[in-house]
């Protein structure tokens, strides 16, 4: 086991929660049964019946050489990659329900690849989808670059089979922010915001450029070693925006489950799909702690909040 300082509050396992952990992680699909599955996704997404989930979150391994626990991701041709992700959305896309939503994660040399794929996939029939929106979203971690612009942003598509029919809560993802310039109408009134103890505050509809996220680090109690772990807040706009309570939530790769994570804390359902043992363990781990503890960091009393 590292050796952390004082302060870190990176979650790390005893063999006792292992062993409590463990038993709890399946090796198969179970319709209606919440669960962390440890396997290969080609494998496990084969046992899932077709239109199945109502949202589904892809955050496949970028291309890029990485240590993932006990294997190597290591990076592909442009045109290799472009078939790895084709064969992984056309899968993905077989299991989401005719009124679902697909978000697909991805970096700047990754996205458009994604893209190019998922258009492939539309084009020759093999899988319907629309891409209607890209989020960015600032990181704002990891060291500077001396020789070139830090690397600070990824990128998600929302991707939906049925443009005319989906679900989205734009309510639910509001954001509370400070007025900078405090308007009143022609009477005086408060001009759609409000005084509060804050100071003047205003419900903004959220845009697809968002500055508030964080990825996990040292300090924060969801961090996991995980090299590519995503946030509970990232997750939890994509969960509320796009899934109704009790609705069926589907994260292959799912890495530490953040995902299903999320969705149990937000009363949904969730399947996380992992290969790699020890993920599986803190990723049910997040989950048994989530049942206790609720909270999401930046995300409280049902309002999003600035970084």
């Amino acid at each position: 086991m590292k050796e952390r300082a004082s302060m870190n509050r990176t979650i790390t396992l005893s063999p006792e929660d292992i062993g409590i952990v463990s038993p709890k992680i399946d090796h198969v699909f179970i319709e209606e049964k919440n669960q962390i599955i440890c396997g290969d996704f080609n494998e496990i997404n084969d046992e899932i019946p077709d239109k199945y989930f109502d949202l589904i979150i892809v955050d496949p391994p970028y291309n890029l050489t990485k240590q993932y626990s006990t294997t190597t991701f290591k990076a592909m041709e442009q045109d290799e990659y472009l078939k790895y992700v084709y064969d992984i959305f056309r899968k993905c896309l077989r299991v989401l329900k005719p009124n679902g939503t697909m978000y697909v994660c991805g970096d700047w040399k990754t996205s458009f690849i994604e893209y190019l794929a998922l258009q492939n996939l539309d084009a020759n029939g093999t899988a319907t989808n629309d891409v209607i929106n890209r989020i960015t979203w600032a990181r704002d971690k990891g060291r500077g670059a001396m020789n070139n612009w830090k690397n600070n942003s990824e990128d998600i598509y929302m991707v939906v089979k049925d443009k005319a029919n989906y679900y989205f809560d734009v309510e639910a993802v509001k954001i509370r922010k400070k007025v900078l310039a405090p308007y009143k109408d022609k009477n005086g009134n408060n001009k759609d915001w409000e005084s509060t103890e804050e100071g003047n505050m205003r419900m903004t509809y959220p845009s697809n450029i968002w500055f508030d996220i964080t990825v996990p680090f040292w300090s924060m109690t969801e961090n996991t070693d995980h090299p590519t772990q995503k946030s509970e807040k990232l997750f939890a706009k994509l969960i509320l925006a796009s899934s109704k309570p009790g609705d069926k939530i589907y994260e292959p790769f799912a890495g530490v489950c953040t995902a299903g994570v999320v969705a149990n804390k937000l009363g949904r359902n969730y399947t996380c799909v992992e290969i790699e043992k020890e993920y599986c363990e803190l990723g049910q781990y997040r989950i048994d702690k989530s049942e206790i503890d609720k909270s999401i960091q930046g995300y409280e009393g049902g309002l999003f909040r600035d970084k």
